[in-house]
């Protein structure tokens, strides 16, 4: 079997050209198809045309976390370098989910796992994991006119009166942990 080169993350936001993100990491947008929706087409909740579809990098360090945030589209993860990372999601019924990324299929990790628009969802490397870097494809295409950063626990606790015991946990465990300096 072939062993994958032994890489930092400083060399994966070095050789990808990976900018900080406003939910913590570091990103770089890879594609954005050429189609476009026109805004007709659209739900109301989007403001304006959306390509078809846009896809990024995305790495996450040892020890930073994404800040929970939603989109208004749904967003496809695909595991790609580093180690396990948790994709932590509250449905909009107040249901929670986990799901573990990374290559040990026969442990239940995944390879892929696809969040719904409207969940509020956060990401962080499993303990022991140096950095995870996912590809993160959404559709139609993302703007950041359609992302929203959650204020805090207690807001979406108050929107989403029912979160269960799981959901309850996600929102302990990003709001918290403190993400470090530089995430």
């Amino acid at each position: 079997m072939r062993q994958l080169p032994d890489i930092s993350s400083d060399q994966l936001v070095t050789r990808y050209g990976l900018q900080p993100h406003p939910e913590g990491g570091f990103y770089r947008r890879i594609w954005c198809s050429g189609g476009r929706i026109a805004a007709q087409a659209l739900p109301a909740c989007y403001a304006g045309e959306r390509p078809w579809s846009t896809s990024i990098l995305f790495l996450l360090r040892a020890g930073q976390h994404s800040r929970l945030h939603r989109l208004h589209s749904d967003e496809i993860w695909h595991f790609l370098l580093g180690g396990p990372l948790r994709l932590a999601i509250i449905h909009p019924d107040g249901s929670g989910e986990d799901c573990l990324l990374g290559q040990n299929i026969t442990a239940g990790e995944a390879l892929v796992h696809v969040v719904p628009g409207g969940c509020w969802f956060g990401a962080m490397p499993c303990p022991g994991s140096p950095y995870a870097l996912v590809g993160c494809t959404v559709a139609p295409g993302f703007d950041f006119a359609d992302f929203e950063l959650a204020p805090d626990a207690d807001s979406i606790r108050h929107s989403l009166p029912h979160c269960d015991a799981a959901a309850s946990r996600i929102l302990d465990d990003f709001f918290l942990s403190p993400t470090p300096a530089g995430a």
